[in-house]
């Protein structure tokens, strides 16, 4: 999927610093990078990147998803997408602000005032994820839509969100790895988060759950025939994104008033809730891979996206 130049311009000045700084073994500074949580500052109103990260991130998967569905064999139509469009965008905000109040900040139910200042931060991807099954599953239960089939066409859009939204995390300094060494090239000393270098995790995100999930996903979309076998792609990115979550859950650290519960655990709040997602992802995978495709007998020949 590609990437407007302007939008890698503060990740491409990152990795300069990163590579610069590797033969002295000092680390990087987040706040010498010139990086900010504000991409403009209009006076009157300013203009954040996560705001923008959840925008790009719903628009993009919108273009994508159109031009997946008129590939032959589409089990929907584009009202139908339209419909998605709108309420998969409130079950991302909704389900994602009241999944981080419900598993990472309780104490904000007690203050709805608190709730709803979204520009703030505070977004979690299980919450997120779960409002946007609900927001697919009301789409397809109204227009009598498959939901399988409907879950395995959004599937390759869901990692373009992951790597917007990740980056926005790291132009915010939020969201931090692990204290590491300044050994490792790129570790980065962050705002808030002491003197100590740590793990940029937000970047092993973004190039796991989205440049990586996201390539895997559109090519089997646009290469294969995976989309002919129901919830093979929905089962593919539910078992990639738990795999690459629990592996940087191991240099993230965790949400402050989830230490405890981590020592005790011996897994952050993040990797326990990966682990559900893991065994419905493998589910999938067999159901799709033991079944039949659809058509076997007479599939339709593959339309490459460039013709």
């Amino acid at each position: 999927m590609p990437l407007s130049p302007v939008s890698l311009l503060p990740l491409l000045s990152a990795a300069s610093a990163a590579t610069a700084s590797a033969s002295s073994h000092m680390p990087l500074r987040w706040d010498q990078l010139g990086l900010s949580p504000i991409a403009w500052d209009f006076g009157f109103f300013a203009l954040r990147w996560y705001s923008l990260a959840y925008l790009a991130g719903i628009l993009v998967g919108y273009w994508h998803l159109s031009r997946m569905i008129r590939q032959p064999g589409a089990p929907m139509a584009q009202r139908h997408a339209d419909d998605l469009f709108f309420y998969a965008t409130l079950g991302i905000i909704l389900g994602g602000r009241l999944g981080y109040a419900t598993f990472y900040a309780p104490e904000l139910w007690t203050h709805p005032s608190e709730m709803i200042k979204l520009w703030q931060g505070g977004m979690s991807f299980h919450g997120g994820l779960i409002g946007t099954v609900c927001a697919i599953a009301f789409v397809c239960w109204r227009n009598r839509l498959s939901f399988i089939r409907v879950c395995d066409y959004i599937a390759p859009c869901a990692p373009i969100g992951l790597f917007f939204g990740r980056c926005a995390n790291f132009m915010n300094g939020e969201l931090w790895g692990r204290v590491t060494t300044a050994d490792v090239p790129w570790a980065m000393v962050f705002p808030g988060a002491g003197p100590n270098p740590r793990h940029p995790s937000q970047l092993y995100e973004a190039l796991l759950e989205g440049v990586l999930l996201a390539t895997v996903l559109i090519t089997l979309f646009w290469k294969t025939r995976a989309r002919w076998r129901p919830g093979l792609l929905m089962g593919t990115f539910a078992t990639g994104y738990a795999l690459s979550r629990f592996i940087v859950e191991f240099y993230r650290e965790p949400d402050a008033q989830l230490e405890d519960f981590a020592l005790r655990t011996g897994l952050s709040m993040g990797q326990w809730l990966t682990l559900p997602m893991l065994a419905i992802g493998l589910a999938l995978l067999v159901r799709a891979l033991v079944r039949p495709p659809l058509g076997a007998t007479a599939l339709p020949p593959i339309v490459d996206p460039e013709d």
